[in-house]
């Protein structure tokens, strides 16, 4: 005894344009919400950072590339204050402020993607 299946193409165009429309729709919702994310979290590492004269803060960045998200300091001290060193203590200013964000970061990428398919119009 044969099992038989039979698949129609009736529609497929108008699925792959949706498809198509999502990966679009779906790069641009997500990498709004991650720079924005990485913007917050550069603001609350430069309310973390000590300061005594202004420059390690003024150093802090964010930026985004893809689905790539980068914090970070260009001082050239800024990983002696982050992890300390057998002379001072560490004075964290990056990664509390990541784990600060991190919880949101599932729910701006989720809400990205939803935003993403319904502009898709999928359901």
């Amino acid at each position: 005894m044969a099992v038989e299946i039979a698949i129609t193409t009736e529609g497929v165009e108008g699925l792959q344009k949706a498809l198509r429309s999502l990966d679009e729709s779906m790069q641009r919702a997500v990498q709004e919400k991650l720079e924005k994310w990485a913007m917050e979290v550069r603001e609350d590492a430069k309310a973390l950072a000590p300061v005594r004269t202004g420059r390690l803060r003024g150093s802090i960045y964010a930026k985004t590339s893809g689905w790539t998200v980068e914090v970070g300091a260009t001082a050239e001290y800024a990983i002696y204050v982050e992890f300390g060193t057998r002379h001072m203590q560490a004075q964290p200013f990056i990664r509390p402020a990541f784990e600060e964000h991190l919880p949101m970061l599932e729910t701006a990428i989720l809400d990205a993607l939803n935003k993403a398919k319904e502009e898709a119009g999928l359901p």
